[in-house]
């Protein structure tokens, strides 16, 4: 059952205006949204889109240049809240000396909380000797011990950085599983860093996406998905019709020959200005991602839930 003493408010990440520069300019600018507890959220975008830099920030890798970050209320420079976090990186750094069973073990005398139980069924349902050692693992291994250090901490938050970008299919189909059940049965909130767009369809119901250091899109898959329509018909003049172009927000659009297709933002009734000559099909989760990282001119989209205080405000 989910830990009631995990949570102490509905949001688990707060930015506010969240801001990084380095010498070559900057890799995070003016990020802002809230995040709720209970989600598995994708973090998407290119490479150099922030998002490494945003998990170091949460983490307390990197301090930012201008900003803020909370989790569960707590500002991310409070030593305190380390405890209700796990970060597992990309390398998925163990000592590959220790065994199984040592690495488990280094785990639970370092975290007060830590549940031994959790992390020895994480590391069994897998055939993983608790004898063996890290080094003699294969990666699926290797990823499966890693998120029993994971979860066998109880964190309330869990930030992953690509953390099945060098498993097989197989595996990654396995491990995948694994994170969402284990999710579901702790209340844990994971944020998830990944260029794999299919599979965070299945896995994720809420979206951040990055690109160029900026907050592109924000909100609930089930939220931001069916607020867009793939169009496509007969363009006009080599382009898409104005119809279409005045009344919605085109996010992406492509001519070919005679025939346009877009992507739009369906701001209003389809039917105030529809051609009957145009085909309307409801797109999926990876085609909407991959128009917003294509079409960096394109207005950001914050769904309401998303949204801090100040940005609600403005809005209204």
């Amino acid at each position: 059952m989910a830990d009631p003493s995990a949570r102490t408010g509905p949001w688990a990440i707060e930015a506010d205006g969240l801001s990084k520069k380095y010498r070559r300019g900057w890799a995070l600018r003016d990020c802002s949204f809230r995040l709720p507890a209970g989600r598995i959220c994708a973090l998407v975008g290119p490479n150099g889109a922030g998002k490494s830099t945003f998990l170091g920030i949460t983490t307390r890798l990197l301090r930012p240049t201008a900003g803020t970050v909370k989790l569960f209320g707590v500002p991310v420079s409070d030593p305190a809240v380390l405890e209700r976090v796990a970060f597992l990186a990309q390398d998925k750094p163990l000592y590959p000396r220790f065994t199984v069973a040592e690495t488990l073990r280094l785990g639970r005398e370092l975290n007060p909380r830590w549940d031994q139980a959790v992390a020895e069924r994480i590391v069994r349902s897998g055939d993983v000797p608790l004898g063996a050692r890290i080094g003699t693992l294969s990666g699926g291994q290797r990823t499966r011990v890693a998120f029993a250090l994971a979860f066998g901490k109880r964190p309330a938050l869990l930030l992953l950085d690509e953390p099945m970008s060098d498993l097989d299919p197989l595996a990654r189909h396995e491990l995948s599983g694994l994170l969402m059940a284990e999710a579901a049965e702790h209340g844990t909130t994971v944020l998830m860093s990944s260029h794999m767009l299919a599979e965070m369809e299945e896995m994720c119901d809420y979206l951040l996406v990055l690109a160029e250091g900026r907050l592109r899109m924000a909100g609930a898959t089930d939220v931001l998905v069916p607020s867009h329509t793939l169009v496509t018909g007969k363009a006009v003049g080599g382009a898409v019709p104005e119809e279409l172009q005045g009344r919605h927000t085109i996010v992406e659009s492509h001519v070919t020959g005679r025939q346009f297709s877009a992507l739009i933002r369906t701001d209003g009734p389809l039917s105030d200005s529809w051609d009957a000559g145009w085909e309307a099909l409801s797109p999926s989760l990876e085609e909407v991602l991959l128009a917003y990282l294509r079409s960096p001119g394109a207005p950001t989209l914050i769904a309401d839930e998303a949204r801090t205080t100040d940005q609600q405000e403005t809005a209204a």
